[in-house]
């Protein structure tokens, strides 16, 4: 993994120390790494989880002992009451919300044919429903208090690229597209930017099937340009920048972190 440039990091602290950053689903995988990176650069993180909250217990834990500040808060994206008490916690807690990070969601690796409506119903309530309100919310209240704010989706490859056997999750990412598109245009007027981080195979328990299978990881590797899967914390460092004053200009749009995956050809 490449490592951080020190400028860098020196710069984003300085832009994003005292943001106050929802993340949902940030007791693991990319989330959990988007959680660490931006406390570790002195934003007050608010730290959304479903389940297991040991896991929050220990990354708050972990925070602390680094001066960092965050509280975790258990809600359910799915759940529009949870999403709304989510928001009302960070703001009750730090007084304001500056970024909402989208990040929490599910797949059911199912296709057209095999679907059912409770399958379908269950991706989309989170990964596009769940989205499209946390959105609403948080603009609300950065247009509330003030100084605008932004929202960052963690979207996919997949809201371009299809995914056969994964029908209902690229419908959903889809979806996202659109929504960061056509909301960052309602909003931009307002101070509220919308930009969607598009990952491509990241090393993180959901691709642990991958990643233990040899042969599997061989394949995939072989159709990314780059020749590895990314590592959480370099989906997170481009969360960071994204979260942080330098990316201001930027909205209504989607910034993909895939190793060029998405640009991969056989050469025919």
């Amino acid at each position: 993994m490449t490592a951080s440039n020190p400028y860098a990091q020196e710069l984003l602290s300085t832009l994003l120390k005292g943001k106050v950053i929802i993340v949902t689903g940030g007791n693991s995988g990319i989330g959990k790494a988007i959680v660490k990176e931006v406390a570790r650069l002195g934003a007050r993180v608010v730290i959304d989880y479903r389940s297991h909250p040991e896991a929050t217990e220990a990354i708050e834990q972990e925070i602390g002992e680094l001066g960092g500040t965050c509280i975790g808060v258990q809600a359910d994206v799915g759940n529009l009451d949870d999403l709304q008490r989510l928001v009302q916690e960070a703001v009750s807690r730090y007084g304001r919300l500056d970024v909402m990070v989208n990040n929490a969601g599910i797949e059911t690796r199912t296709s057209i044919l095999d679907t059912t409506p409770e399958d379908f119903d269950k991706v989309l309530n989170v990964n596009l429903r769940g989205v499209f309100f946390a959105t609403q919310y948080a603009a609300k209240q950065m247009i509330a208090q003030g100084g605008g704010g932004r929202v960052i989706n963690i979207s996919s490859v997949h809201e371009d690229w299809p995914m056969p056997n994964n029908t209902p999750y690229c419908v959903a990412k889809g979806g996202v597209r659109m929504l960061t598109r056509t909301a960052g245009v309602e909003l931009a007027g307002k101070g509220v930017t919308i930009v969607n981080v598009g990952p491509g195979a990241v090393a993180t328990p959901i691709n642990d099937s991958t990643m233990n299978n040899p042969e599997l990881l061989a394949k995939l590797n072989a159709a990314i340009p780059m020749g590895r899967m990314a590592q959480p914390e370099e989906i997170a460092r481009v969360v960071a920048f994204l979260a942080s004053d330098a990316a201001s200009y930027i909205t209504a749009t989607s910034i993909f972190a895939d190793g060029g995956i998405m640009q991969s050809s056989p050469g025919l």
